[in-house]
């Protein structure tokens, strides 16, 4: 058991250092360097964050492609203990680990999608106008 916890620190070390790894190389692959504020205005300020929220996407799919793997590892090594011995490890808990690490993996195709859906750009949809009430006849009592 003691070989175990060590390889579990030695895990939970690398997950550190690649999401450390990833937070730095995505926050500077795609970020426009924001021209330098005259002020600390409140345009300033908003446009500053603006420009740099771009990497966000980025940043989510990063940070869930390296927690889907870090759950898929983990719930193996649970269905691992629960082979070895059956009385002391439930079955559900390696299958609940698997199931997180699953839906993990999804998440960067559910961003893309609203990506998609919302537009590129921030152009957004053509949503349909609605009609102004003096175009519709009152009722009468």
């Amino acid at each position: 058991m003691l070989k175990l916890n060590k390889k579990m620190n030695k895990l939970g070390a690398y997950a550190t250092a690649s999401v450390i790894t990833g937070l730095m190389s995505v926050g500077t692959a795609n970020a426009t360097p924001a021209p330098a504020p005259a002020g600390n205005s409140f345009n300033s300020i908003s446009q500053n964050v603006t420009n740099q929220i771009g990497t966000l996407p980025g940043f989510i799919t990063a940070l869930a492609y390296i927690l889907g793997t870090l759950f898929a590892v983990l719930g193996l090594l649970k269905i691992k203990d629960h082979v070895e011995n059956p009385s002391n490890a439930p079955l559900k808990d390696g299958l609940i680990r698997l199931a997180i690490g699953g839906a993990l993996f999804v998440v960067p195709l559910i961003t893309e999608a609203m990506q998609n859906l919302v537009g590129q750009g921030g152009a957004g949809v053509n949503a349909q106008k609605m009609k102004s009430i003096a175009n519709y006849n009152a009722i009468a009592p």
